[in-house]
């Protein structure tokens, strides 16, 4: 017996106890992944290349791995706490101008608009052009636009209604002037409203009128900011449009597929300021009908929009990342990247839950979540650690255990050697 093989097993097993306390202080690590202590025999190499009966020598700790299995996910209700559900890793552009992964999404906005994290680094993915379109290719740091969202003027409105086929007739004879008194509602059927919105991104209250001129054919009135947008010599209103529907009231006839195009022109609002006029305006009717049944609005849509500020951020399950303004509107700012390996456990920690990759790991694998075999992402969540407390603590009493032992044969052999130093 050798003090060798007591000595390198109470090593072995001193850093075992530490690869195991490692892992308990990191069992409410979000993101973190649990290490183990690999060990290997040792044996004394022999010149003849015989000794199939040598003893060994001790032990030693040939590896420390991590186990990257999937912890479980923890529901924040912070949109900016992310978490991938599978394979994959979120890369981060250090401030050394390399490139590390985590799984710890605990993300963050500094203040010139980047996606951080406690370490300061920056998530990685592919940048939207000023329309919100997604532009793949090398992944960058992700900035989120500080800046508001411009207005945009009004230049399509859709309308989705039934006009009652078995109303009266409201128009009065040509003759007649005028048409219509927009004060008097027995001068038409019906009218509904939804505001449009000039350059500025001012918004102009606009009425529609809809007055029945004669069997299928209705006369459409609007009025902006309580004037008619179209008018006759003597400032009378004059209709926008006339719809024709066919005998079934289906989609109208006239005017054709249901579009018609207005101006709508300068006025003043109800705050006193002037609207700029809107040009170009396409009024479409195309899902208008005239059924046997009441008035009915099912829905009305324009695409302009005030000038907005930024209100929020959120993530989608393929790394999309959307931003939200004020004004309702959303855009996409860019979409995460997501990296693998095809050997994780060759990665080098780097400490803060992140890793680099290393000739062992291999070149990262690079794609978006949930496409191929990338795991999903999850916002408003955090994956937690995969350290098994239970199956710890029962580790460190073995190791306890082991370590006892391994201190026992030193003892012993130390009474051994007594007895021989003792014998006369």
């Amino acid at each position: 017996m050798s003090f060798q093989q007591g000595l390198s097993g109470l090593s072995a097993t001193s850093k075992s106890l530490e690869v195991i306390g490692n892992n308990v202080a990191n069992a409410n690590t979000y993101g973190a992944k649990s290490s183990r202590a690999e060990f290997a025999d040792l044996y004394a190499s022999s010149l003849s290349g015989g000794g199939a009966s040598n003893v060994g020598i001790g032990v030693s700790v040939a590896a420390v791995t991590q186990e990257f299995s999937q912890g479980a996910a923890v529901n924040t209700e912070n949109p900016l706490d992310l978490s991938i559900n599978g394979k994959g890793f979120f890369q981060m552009a250090s401030s050394d101008g390399g490139v590390n992964f985590t799984r710890n999404g605990q993300f963050k906005i500094d203040k010139d608009g980047f996606i951080v994290n406690n370490n300061r680094d920056k998530l990685m993915g592919y940048a939207a052009d000023a329309a919100g379109t997604i532009q793949p290719g090398q992944a960058l740091a992700l900035q989120i636009p500080t800046a508001g969202i411009k207005p945009a003027a009004t230049s399509d409105i859709k309308f989705e209604l039934n006009l009652d086929s078995r109303v009266a007739v409201t128009a009065p004879a040509p003759a007649a002037v005028p048409q219509i008194d927009l004060t008097d509602a027995k001068t038409y059927n019906n009218a509904t409203s939804l505001s449009a919105y000039d350059v500025k991104g001012q918004s102009v209250d606009l009425v529609y009128y809809f007055q029945k001129a004669a069997t299928d054919q209705w006369n459409v009135y609007v009025t902006a900011n309580g004037n008619p947008i179209s008018q006759d010599a003597l400032g009378n209103p004059l209709p926008s449009t006339t719809m024709t529907f066919p005998a079934n009231g289906g989609t109208p006839t006239l005017p054709a597929g249901g579009l018609t195009n207005v101006t709508i022109p300068a006025s003043t609002n109800s705050s006193g300021a002037a609207t700029e006029p809107i040009t170009g305006v396409t009024l479409d009717f195309s899902g208008a009908t005239q059924y046997g049944s009441s008035f009915a609005v099912t829905n009305l849509a324009q695409d302009g929009y005030a000038p907005g500020q930024l209100n929020g951020v959120s993530f989608d399950s393929n790394g999309v990342i959307s931003v939200r303004y004020s004004n309702g509107q959303f855009k996409s700012a860019g979409q995460l990247e997501i990296a693998n390996f095809r050997n994780p456990q060759g990665l080098m920690s780097l400490g803060g839950t992140t890793w680099a990759r290393t000739n062992a790991s291999g070149e990262a694998i690079v794609g978006t979540p949930g496409a191929g075999s990338f795991g999903g992402l999850q916002s408003g969540s955090l994956e937690s650690s995969n350290v098994d407390l239970t199956g710890e603590l029962v580790n460190m009493i073995t190791a306890q255990r082991a370590y006892q032992a391994n201190a026992q044969t030193i003892k012993t052999q130390d009474q051994v050697l007594q007895t021989l130093v003792n014998l006369r």
